[in-house]
């Protein structure tokens, strides 16, 4: 027996020896009934009269054993009671017959008691005990030194195997006894430590659920509230008593009742005790070990304080692009102004010669130029003209804008592609005037010269101009800025260009993205939605570079 098992014992042993008390009274008491109300074996037992003050005998034990018990819990006592039932049994079979009594099986209900209160050790130990008890006994009845009656037909060897056979099962039922009483000790240890894991495992899933700063809770397949932790209710303000049994619709109004449809996180308001809080939610099915769908669970944050901190970020950084622009603007407008100044000056403060006068005057009436386009182009950026939209083929823009590019540099080979006629719903002259712009700035990304390919096509309802060109391509650093008000890497412009592109496809719900390898060249994709039926039965066409 290890030394845990022993602890198991001990630890369980007073409550053995009282069921080992009730045991025998009740047994005590079936066979006083029995022999009482029944006058069962009054003819058949030579000793029936002593049979009874056995009985009386084995209460007032049950009752010393009950005094005693508070004061003596060992498992000798638990020793000495078996011991005790043992040669009281053993006395019930010599009253009732000897060899041929009806309760030598009796023994075997000891030491099945014996195996389960103290362990294996002490089922064999009775086993022994009462086997002595018991093969004393037939022999003593044998040599007729106890006075006790046996069946003539019995013979020596009847008695030899009668007592082997008792001896036998004792030691059989011993052995099975303490295995089993092994196991369920065993097993009963092992399922307490589970029971505690699983109480500790409970608790603190509890503590966490309950401690987590989100909101947790769940719900059944009608869509009604079953759990509510601590921090739902800090966030919604409503206590789980008011929220059982609601349905989530009524606690989160922006669900509108289509929460079993949800997957993904949604946000919303909701009233929590007269003030609006801006809540994230995300609900999802629940589903138990064997994967079936048992109800619903919610998991939802407080975003009230994280969506003031984002609205205080965005009034920062708009009033940051606002001072960023102003500076860009001074910068912009000082350069020409102080050349106008410069040649103001040199007209006012001496005399000159009419040559002098005429370029300084021409200075000065180009800077005026230079301000009047950086102020219009701010204009057209930040007043936006709405779109005077129409049916257009954008393939014919292409080649009518590639046809322009062509003129401007010999050095640049221009090429067109399309894979057929493509409609889209745009204002032409605007829209132009983004294609022209890509051109022109990808025409001056090859001073040396190269070659410039602007592809149209219609990709799955999605219309697309491609400028590809074999220029010096765009900075890592810089490509994220290129379409910032006022950024430029040129030495003249305003940086306006590719802002004023941006805005226009934006206002004909399109995008322009870049891709570019320095030293390679780069990629500007113009995208924006097509018109339906487009026609596909044009051959691609490909118009090569004019020879001006």
């Amino acid at each position: 027996m290890t030394r845990t098992e022993k602890r198991f014992i001990a630890g369980d042993l007073p409550a053995k020896l009282k069921t080992l008390i009730a045991f025998r009274v009740a047994l005590a008491s079936l066979l006083l009934g029995s022999f009482t109300f029944f006058e069962i074996g009054q003819s058949a037992f030579v000793y029936s009269a002593s049979i009874f003050d056995l009985i009386i005998a084995l209460y007032a034990l049950t009752i010393a054993y009950l005094i005693l018990l508070p004061y003596w819990r060992g498992t000798s006592f638990a020793y000495f009671q078996l011991a005790v039932d043992v040669l009281a049994i053993t006395a019930l079979i010599a009253l009732t017959g000897g060899i041929e009594s009806w309760f030598s099986f009796l023994l075997l209900l000891i030491i099945i008691a014996a195996g389960i209160i103290i362990g294996r050790r002490a089922g064999f130990i009775i086993a022994v005990l009462s086997s002595i008890s018991y093969g004393l006994l037939v022999d003593l009845q044998y040599w007729q030194i106890l006075k006790l009656p046996y069946s003539l037909d019995l013979l020596e060897k009847d008695f030899f195997y009668n007592i082997f056979s008792n001896i036998m099962a004792q030691y059989v039922c011993a052995w099975l006894t303490g295995y089993l009483s092994m196991k369920l000790e065993r097993t009963s240890k092992s399922l307490e430590e589970k029971t505690a894991d699983l109480m500790e495992l409970s608790l603190f899933n509890r503590e966490v659920v309950e401690n987590v700063p989100s909101g947790l809770l769940t719900a059944g397949e009608d869509g009604k509230v079953l759990f509510f932790n601590r921090a739902a209710e800090d966030i919604t303000g409503i206590s789980r008593a008011d929220a059982f049994g609601r349905e989530l619709s009524s606690i989160f109004p922006f669900l509108g009742g289509q929460f079993r449809d949800l997957g993904t996180r949604t946000e919303g308001l909701v009233n929590a005790g007269g003030a609006e809080k801006a809540v994230g939610l995300t609900v999802s099915p629940m589903r138990n070990a064997s994967g079936i769908k048992t109800g619903y669970i919610g998991i939802f944050q407080d975003l009230t304080h994280i969506k003031s901190m984002q609205e205080e970020i965005k009034r920062k950084e708009k009033w940051a692009a606002i001072g960023e622009l102003a500076t860009n603007i001074a910068h912009e407008i000082r350069n020409p102004l102080a050349s106008l100044r410069a040649s103001m000056e040199m007209l006012r403060g001496s005399e000159l010669a009419p040559a002098q006068k005429e370029a300084l005057t021409n200075i000065a009436l180009s800077e005026m130029d230079r301000l009047n386009r950086i102020i219009t182009d701010f204009l057209i950026y930040s007043r936006p003209t709405r779109p005077e939209l129409q049916s257009a083929k954008l393939d014919l823009l292409v080649a009518n804008v590639a046809a322009m590019l062509s003129n401007l540099s010999k050095k640049v080979k221009v090429t067109t592609e399309s894979n057929g006629t493509v409609r889209v719903f745009a204002d032409p002259h605007r829209l132009e005037q983004v294609l022209l712009n890509l051109g022109i700035n990808a025409i001056e990304s090859m001073p040396e010269g190269g070659s410039l390919v602007v592809t149209c096509l219609d990709a799955g309802g999605e219309a697309r101009v491609i400028f590809k060109d074999t220029g010096n391509g765009i900075a890592p650093e810089v490509a994220d800025k290129i379409f910032y008000p006022f950024f430029t890497t040129k030495a003249s412009g305003t940086g306006l260009g590719l802002s004023i592109a941006m805005r226009i496809m934006e206002d004909h719900g399109g995008t322009i993205k870049v891709k570019s390898v320095p030293g390679q060249g780069s990629e500007f994709i113009v995208a924006m939605p097509a018109n339906e039926g487009n026609g596909k039965d044009q051959a691609a066409i490909k118009n090569g570079d004019s020879k001006n």
